[in-house]
């Protein structure tokens, strides 16, 4: 079997960024940490990482599903994501993409709105019953106690063992 028949990923197949974006993002990455050792397994080229990262955020895989596709290592691009991230490298590129619109077509902000809503659930509230992870258990059912599941009669008396005292065997008899 062919490498390419695998799953991976050897061509542009239409979900790599475009020469013209990666000019753009390109610089906004911060400079690649020096490894503490100075040794260590070469680091995942920036492009293939953020080719991985957007392939993510676009179809909505799973961070572990990259690594069937050959582009890069989940851990690589979740790592390289988060760091990404903390340095504000989408933020600035979401910011320099509206000012291009707003250069190019112009964004008129007085028509622009901010939606949304918090609030409970409409049809949730008191007929929908508790949270089953909230719920206040009264301790062990019958059922499910050890006497009950020991005991094939269903008797809750303890049959005295080499453990238990006579005494407490003519309690349990007793009652």
């Amino acid at each position: 079997m062919r490498e390419d028949d695998m799953g991976l990923v050897s061509k542009d197949d239409g979900w790599r960024i475009p020469d013209p974006t990666w000019e753009r993002i390109e610089p906004l990455l911060p400079p690649r940490p020096s490894h503490p050792l100075g040794c260590h397994n070469p680091r995942v080229p920036d492009r293939a990482a953020m080719d991985a990262i957007l392939l993510v955020l676009r179809t909505g895989m799973q961070w572990n599903a990259l690594n069937a596709t050959g582009i890069c290592s989940s851990s690589s691009a979740h790592r390289r994501f988060q760091e990404w991230i903390e340095a504000g490298v989408f933020a600035e590129f979401w910011r320099q993409g509206l000012l291009a619109y707003e250069e190019l077509q112009g964004i008129e902000w007085e028509w622009l709105s901010c939606d949304g809503a918090m609030g409970k659930a409409p049809l949730g509230g008191a007929a929908t019953g508790p949270n089953p992870t909230d719920r206040a258990k009264k301790g062990r059912s019958d059922p499910s106690s050890a006497t009950a599941v020991a005991s094939r009669s269903g008797s809750r008396s303890a049959a005295p063992t080499s453990t238990t005292s006579s005494s407490s065997a003519r309690l349990s008899r007793a009652s």
